[in-house]
């Protein structure tokens, strides 16, 4: 059902009118959206592999920060620094935050008349035996005047110059047009919190890398070490084989194990290059152009207090994201409703007409015209019931999604606590291990030299050795890896 109907005033009138109704349909509207809360969720009182913790507070867009400069190195810091400026799924996922807030602008423009301007001229020529017609379209100018010259030809022209102000509002008395500003906004902060989470991502791709980086060149001093000590021995092997004193046997297993050696070797320098090439890209540099020099890696690793502060869970950006994800839904809930109610629309022009322009703003030319219109739905076959149901629906969805970041996110903290403890306590066990391999190392190479036992104790021993240093490299890397991992599933880092 549609309704219309125009009104002739003053003009002073009609914009007193048109204010009075702008104020009171600013003061009518309502929201029909469900009033927004984050999806309840039993949470816990205390991690169960860190105490007791104190209770949360949100502060996701609480910054961050270098929370990487704990492991003091100058490279790293340079390189985790340059992912906010040239990470380029950090540049798209700022440019989506970008394209989230104009989106929002344009929605809260809705909100607001919008008002036009238009001017035109037509002229027009018919011979003396028709009639001729003219005709003007536009919403903002009312009335028109023409002139009709006639030519010596009898052919009539007829000259046609308007010029208009117009306007058009929709009152939002059912909070249609703010609902559809809530759920771009809550669009905007999530598209925000995404941003957050890719720099945070991709910083903690970049900082891993870099400390298996540092961990391969490790390895790869130890081989070489070892390599230097299995030549040694090829060469006493070699000698004793050439006095006829040892089997060929025994200098075929000591080429073997520095044959196999020198192959890691090789694949370590592989697995550097495949880490220096991915840093390389999180940085948004082609690898071609891009090195990192060797240098002395510190195995440092942060200490984690024993008490976490809960706030820090609620600056992880994915839990924010989720939970403006749903107050997006939430919103639309309310746009959705609106549709049962009648739509209300407010137009006003204001121009003038003339067959010349010098004579186009004089007042005898003027017209205006006020419309108001109202439109109600009689029967939609359930439409709008489906659309409601279907908001529902959504924000049900997205209610449960919340509900499991904040589940997986309590999970990744409880590992990378429960890693962290266990990794401490094999430290540990890895140092005497590589100690009493070493020690054991040594006593075999000189029992054999005293020709006391076979070479095949000799390899047993060294292999054993190097595997316990290996592996003891391994585990500290594998600590600062699960410290950086528990920053990130704390958000980005912690404080005490």
């Amino acid at each position: 059902m549609r309704l219309s109907k125009s009104y002739v005033y003053d003009f002073p009138a009609l914009r007193r009118r048109m204010f009075a109704a702008a104020a009171l349909a600013m003061l009518g509207a309502c929201s029909l959206a469900p009033v927004h809360q984050a999806p309840p969720l039993p949470l816990p009182a205390a991690f169960k592999e860190a105490g007791d913790w104190v209770p949360a507070t949100p502060a996701d867009d609480a910054p961050r920060g270098a929370w990487w400069a704990v492991f003091n190195d100058p490279v790293l810091d340079e390189l985790a620094n340059a992912v906010q400026v040239s990470n380029q799924n950090v540049a798209a996922a700022s440019a989506a935050y970008a394209q989230a807030r104009a989106l929002v602008a344009s929605q809260r423009a809705s909100l607001f008349p919008v008002v036009s301007l238009d001017a035109g001229a037509d002229r027009s020529r018919s011979s003396s035996g028709s009639a001729g017609t003219s005709s003007l379209a536009g919403a903002s100018t009312s009335s028109s005047t023409t002139t009709t010259t006639t030519t010596g030809s009898g052919a009539r022209v007829r000259n046609v110059y308007q010029a208009g102000l117009g306007a058009s509002w929709e009152p939002d008395l059912w909070g249609r047009l703010r609902g559809g500003v809530d759920s771009a906004s809550a669009s905007a902060a999530a598209s925000q919190a995404d941003l957050a989470s890719a720099t945070l991502s991709a910083q903690g791709e970049v900082v891993v890398n870099y400390l298996n980086l540092r961990e391969t060149d490790v390895q790869s001093e130890l081989l070489q070490a070892t390599i230097a000590g299995y030549q040694r021995v090829r060469q006493i092997t070699q000698n004793r084989y050439d006095a006829g004193v040892i089997p060929k046997t025994d200098l075929l297993q000591a080429e073997t194990q520095l044959a196999s050696a020198l192959a890691d070797q090789v694949g370590l320098q592989r697995q550097r290059a495949q880490l220096e090439h991915a840093i390389a890209v999180l940085v948004g540099r082609a690898p071609a152009d891009f090195s990192i020099t060797p240098a002395a890696w510190s195995p440092t690793v942060p200490e984690v207090p024993l008490v976490l502060p809960a706030t820090l869970l609620q600056r992880r950006p994915d839990i924010a994201g989720a939970e403006r994800r749903v107050a997006a839904a939430n919103a639309d809930i309310g746009i959705a409703r609106a549709g049962y109610f009648p739509s209300i629309g407010l137009t006003a022009s204001y121009g003038y007409g003339a067959s010349r322009v010098g004579d186009l703003f004089n007042a005898s030319a003027s017209a205006w015209s006020l419309g108001l219109s109202l439109a109600q739905r009689i029967f939609d076959a359930g439409a709008v019931s489906a659309q409601v149901a279907a908001a529902r629906a959504v924000q049900e969805r997205t209610a449960a999604q919340y509900r499991q970041t904040v589940l997986v996110a309590f999970q990744d903290v409880e590992d990378q606590l429960a890693a962290t403890r266990v990794l401490a306590l094999q430290l540990g066990y890895r140092r005497d291990a590589s100690a009493a391999a070493d020690q054991v190392e040594q006593q075999v190479l000189n029992r054999y030299r005293a020709g006391q036992v076979s070479y095949t104790e000799v390899v047993t021993a060294q292999a054993t050795a190097l595997q316990a240093r290996r592996t003891l490299a391994q585990l500290q890397a594998d600590r600062q890896v699960v410290a950086v991992a528990l920053m990130q599933a704390l958000g980005g880092g912690w404080q005490r």
